[in-house]
C-alpha cells in the first residue's frame, strides 16, 4: 500500500518563506520534502530548489527532479528555471542532459533569449562541446559580451586555444568593448597556447583604459609572461598591482618554479609571510608542489610540516603535490604515512590522489603495494590505468602490464597515446617481440591512432633488446618522421649488450649529431669499442667527448648508488670510502667474492674499462657503487626482508651477476632501479631473466 505524503495547502509566498528558511539552513531534503507536498508549486519556488541542490554539488539530482517534474506532473518552465537547470548541466559535464535542455528551450520558445542562451554557451563549453555552444551563439539575434564572452571560454574548455583567439578578434572587429572577464578569459588562454603578442596587446588595452589596477587582470598578465617565460615582466606587472590578493602570490610564486627558480620563490613566500597575507590551502600546497617538481623534495616535507603546524589541514591537492617529493627521493615510509593520511582523512573522492599513490609505490619500488592500490580505487580513468600498465612496465613486468591493458579495454576505457607508450615500453623489457609488433600496428587499425616518434622508438626498442638489430637499424631508417634520440639510442645500448661494433658506429653518429652535448653517448660508444679491443678508436672517441665537453661546458654524470636505513639516505660513489663501515663493507664484498669463486663464478672484467692488469680489474668491480649501496643495505638489515637500490646510471653486468648471488646466499629480496628499470632479485635469479 503506498501512502500519499500529507498536502500542505499554504499560500504561495508563505511556502516559499519556509523553503528559503529550511535551505538557507542546509536542510535540503526538508525543503524538497515541503516541495512534494505543495499540490500546484510555483516555478520560483522550483528554481530556487534546482539552484540549491546545484550549489550543493548535487546537480545531477537538480536534472532528475526537473524531469521528474516535466513528466509527471507535465510542468511547463520558464526561462528562470532553464537557466538554472542549464547550470546544473553545466556543473555535473553531462552532455546529454545539455541537449535535452537545448531542446526545451527551443521547445518553450526561449530560444532567442539573450539571458538562457548565454547560459547555454557556458553550458556546452563545460561540456566540452564546442559544435553546441557555437550554434547557440550563432542563433541569438542578440549578442552581447557576456556572449561573446562565454563563447571564448568554451573554445578554451574544448582545448580549441585558436578558435577563441579568433572569436575574440572577431568580437573587436565588430566593435564589442571587452570588459574585464573577457580580457582574463582570453590571458587564460594566451598562457596555455604561449600567445605573448596577444597577451601584451591585452596589456596595452588595460593600460589605455586604465584597469592595470584589476586584481584578475594583473594575475592573468604575470601567468601569459611566465608561461611564455618573461619571468622578468611577469614580476614588474606583479610588483604594480596595487591590491595584489592571495592567488596573485600564488600566481607569482608558480611562475618561478616553472622558471626554476626556487630561491626566488621562497623569497617571496617569506615576503608573503611577513607582510601579513592570508595564506590559504592554495599558498602551501603551491610551495610544496614547487620544490617537489624542481626536485627538492626534503625543503617539500619541511613545508608540508610547516604547513600542519599552523592549522593547515593538507587537502587531496597537498596529497598529489607531496607524493611525486617521495618518488623523486624513493622515500617508500614518508609514502606510506601520505597513505595513511588518505584513508584517515578519507580523501578518496577523486582518481588523482589515488593515481597518484599508484605512480609513488611503483616509483618507490614497491610494485605489490602499487597493485593493491590500484585495485582499491573504486573508479579507474585513462590515467589510472595508464599508470599501473607503466608500472607493471618499468619493473620489467611486461606479461603483466599486457594483461591490465588488455582488462582496461574490456572495461571500455579508451587508450590513448600515453596508453601506447607504457605498453610498448613493457613488450621491449619483457622481449615480446611478435605482441609488440601486433600492439603497434593495432594502434592505427583498431584504435585510430597515428603512432608518434616515440611509439616508433619504443618499437624500435622491442626488436633491440630482443636481439634484432638488423631489423630495428631498418626500421628505424623506414620512419615516417626524422628518427629521435629514443630510436637511435636504443639501438646504440643494445649494441654493447649484443657487440655490434659496425652500427653502433652508425647509430652514435646520429646521435652525435642530434645531442653533440650529450656525454653518454661517448661514452657508450667507447666502451663497445673498448670491449671489442678497439683501443685507439675508443680514445679517439673519448678524446672527442672531452673537446665537446670543454667547448660547450658539460660535465660528466658519475654514477652513484642510494639506499635508504632508518630514515636516512647513504649515498655511494664508485670506489667510496666515505662511510663509516666501509672496512665492513669492503670486507662482506671480498668474502662475498670467495664464496662465487668456490662456486664456479668469475668477475666478468670486460666492465673494466681501463687498460690494468686482471687482478687490478677484480678490484675495481668491487668498488662499484652498487656493490657498495647493497652491501651497506644488508649489513643494516634490522630484521627487513627487502633491500631497496637506486642507482642514476645502468647497472653493469658483473654487478648484477654479484647481486643476484647476494640475494641467494643471504636470503632477502633486493630490488635495485638503474636508469632503465627496476630489477628484482630473489633465490639467485632476476626478475628481468639476465635480458636488459
Amino acid at each position: 500500500m503506498v501512502h500519499k505524503l500529507p498536502v500542505v495547502d499554504l499560500p504561495p509566498n508563505v511556502s516559499l518563506r519556509f523553503l528559503k528558511s529550511y535551505l538557507s539552513s542546509g536542510q535540503l531534503e526538508r525543503a524538497r520534502d515541503l516541495f512534494d507536498r505543495i499540490p500546484h508549486p510555483d516555478l520560483r519556488s522550483l528554481t530556487i530548489l534546482i539552484s540549491a541542490f546545484t550549489k550543493n554539488n548535487r546537480p545531477k539530482e537538480s536534472i532528475r527532479f526537473y524531469r521528474r517534474l516535466r513528466e509527471n506532473k507535465g510542468l511547463e518552465p520558464d526561462r528562470l528555471v532553464l537557466l538554472s537547470v542549464a547550470k546544473a548541466c553545466a556543473n555535473s559535464s553531462d552532455l546529454v542532459e545539455a541537449k535535452w535542455v537545448h531542446e526545451e528551450a527551443v521547445k518553450f520558445g526561449f530560444s532567442s533569449d539573450l539571458l538562457l542562451g548565454n547560459a547555454l554557451i557556458d553550458m556546452y563549453g563545460k561540456c566540452g562541446f564546442h559544435d553546441g555552444a557555437r550554434r547557440v551563439f550563432d542563433d541569438l539575434p542578440q549578442k552581447d559580451v557576456v556572449s561573446w564572452t562565454s563563447l571564448i571560454s568554451a573554445c578554451m574548455s574544448c582545448r580549441m586555444p585558436v578558435e577563441a583567439l579568433q572569436v575574440f578578434s572577431d568580437m573587436l572587429h565588430l566593435g564589442v568593448k571587452p570588459n574585464s572577464v573577457t580580457l582574463s578569459t582570453v590571458l587564460r588562454v594566451c598562457s596555455e597556447s604561449k600567445a605573448l603578442d596577444v597577451g601584451r596587446q591585452i596589456h596595452c588595452q588595460a593600460l589605455r583604459r586604465a584597469l592595470e589596477d584589476d586584481v584578475y587582470l594583473g594575475s592573468g598578465l604575470v601567468d601569459v609572461y611566465a608561461s611564455c617565460s618573461s619571468i622578468r615582466q611577469a614580476r614588474i606587472v606583479f610588483d604594480t598591482i596595487p591590491y595584489k590578493d592571495t592567488v596573485s602570490w600564488i600566481v607569482m610564486l608558480a611562475a618561478y618554479f616553472v622558471d626554476g627558480e626556487c630561491e626566488e620563490a621562497l623569497k617571496l613566500f617569506e615576503l608573503m609571510r611577513s607582510g601579513g597575507v592570508a595564506l590559504i590551502s592554495a599558498s602551501w600546497n603551491c610551495m610544496i608542489s614547487g620544490l617537489a617538481q624542481n626536485g627538492r623534495s626534503e625543503e617539500a616535507f619541511r613545508m608540508l610540516g610547516q604547513m600542519q603546524q599552523l592549522g593547515f589541514k593538507p587537502n587531496h591537492i597537498t596529497v598529489v603535490s607531496a607524493l611525486p617529493a617521495c618518488s623523486y627521493i624513493e622515500s617508500l615510509r614518508r609514502g606510506r604515512e601520505i597513505h595513511g593520511y588518505i584513508f584517515r582523512h578519507r580523501i578518496l573522492e577523486g582518481m588523482v590522489p589515488l593515481t597518484a599513490l599508484v605512480l609513488m609505490y611503483a616509483k618507490c619500488g614497491d610494485l605489490d603495494k602499487a597493485r593493491e592500490a590500484f585495485n582499491q580505487m573504486p573508479r579507474k580513468d585513462t590515467v589510472a590505468w595508464n599508470t599501473m600498465i607503466l608500472a607493471n612496465s618499468m619493473h620489467g613486468c611486461g606479461e603483466d602490464a599486457l594483461a591490465v591493458f588488455h582488462q582496461m579495454l574490456e572495461c571500455g576505457v579508451k587508450p590513448n597515446s600515453v596508453t601506447f607508450t607504457a605498453v610498448l615500453t613493457g613488450c621491449s623489457h619483457s622481449h615480446l617481440v611478435d605482441v609488440g609488433k601486433s600492439i603497434f600496428n593495432s594502434m592505427s587499425t583498431q584504435h585510430g591512432l597515428q603512432p608518434d616518434a616515440d611509439h616508433y622508438a619504443c618499437m624500435a626498442d622491442v626488436l633491440c633488446r630482443a636481439g634484432h638489430l638488423e631489423e630495428a637499424y631498418g626500421f628505424i631508417q623506414s620512419m615516417p618522421m626524422q628518427p629521435m634520440v629514443g630510436a637511435w639510442g636504443a639501438l646504440l645500448a643494445s649494441c654493447r649488450v649484443y657487440k655490434n661494433v659496425d652500427l653502433a658506429k652508425i647509430a652514435a653518429a646520429h646521435l652525435f649529431e642530434i645531442e653533440p652535448e650529450n656525454p653518454g653517448n661517448y661514452v657508450l660508444l667507447s666502451n663497445i669499442l673498448v670491449a671489442a679491443k678497439l683501443w685507439d678508436d675508443a680514445s679517439s672517441i673519448r678524446m672527442l667527448m672531452r673537446d665537446k665537453m670543454r667547448d660547450r661546458g658539460v660535465t660528466k654524470v658519475p654514477g652513484c648508488s642510494w639506499v635508504q636505513t632508518r630514515n636516512k639516505v647513504y649515498t655511494f660513489v664508485k670506489g667510496d670510502d666515505r662511510n663509516a663501515l666501509r672496512d665492513e663493507i669492503y670486507g662482506f664484498l671480498k668474502e662475498i667474492r670467495e664464496k662465487m669463486r668456490l662456486e664456479g663464478y668469475l668477475p666478468d672484467t670486460d666492465y673494466v674499462l681501463q687498460d690494468v692488469n686482471k687482478e687490478e680489474k677484480e678490484e675495481l668491480l668491487c668498488s662499484h657503487s652498487e656493490k657498495l649501496a647493497v652491501a651497506f643495505g644488508i649489513l643494516n638489515l634490522k630484521g627487513e626482508s627487502v633491500i631497496r637500490v637506486f642507482k642514476n646510471l645502468r647497472i653493469c653486468g658483473d654487478c648484477h651477476s654479484t647481486i643476484k648471488f647476494m640475494a641467494k646466499i643471504i636470503g632477502v629480496q633486493i630490488i635495485v632501479r638503474d636508469n632503465v628499470r627496476f630489477h628484482h632479485f630473489r633465490y639467485g635469479s632476476c626478475s628481468c631473466r639476465d635480458l636488459w
